[in-house]
């Protein structure tokens, strides 16, 4: 299992799960959900290495390195604490 942190609250997630349902229940507005509109961009300031590696979406979206979408992560295993 691992932990997403929003803000203080926090949600756990199944490893290899999307993190979509954990970041919605803790508030990140979801557009499409296929990495093209960006309106989940979190800033991810702690545990980078517990998601999974970028994709071609999130490559292609010019994302700053502590950035990402939550759309196109799952979790491995471990806490991250975003900024939203």
């Amino acid at each position: 299992m691992g932990k997403i942190i929003i803000e203080g609250r926090e949600k756990e997630t199944a490893d290899g799960e999307s993190i979509i349902p954990a970041c919605e229940e803790l508030g990140v507005t979801f557009g499409c959900q296929d990495g093209i509109c960006g309106t989940c961009i979190v800033e991810v300031q702690e545990g980078m290495e517990a998601l999974s590696e970028r994709n071609q979406a999130e490559a292609d979206m010019g994302l700053e390195p502590n950035q990402r979408l939550a759309c196109q992560c799952r979790m491995k295993t471990g806490t991250v604490k975003l900024k939203y």
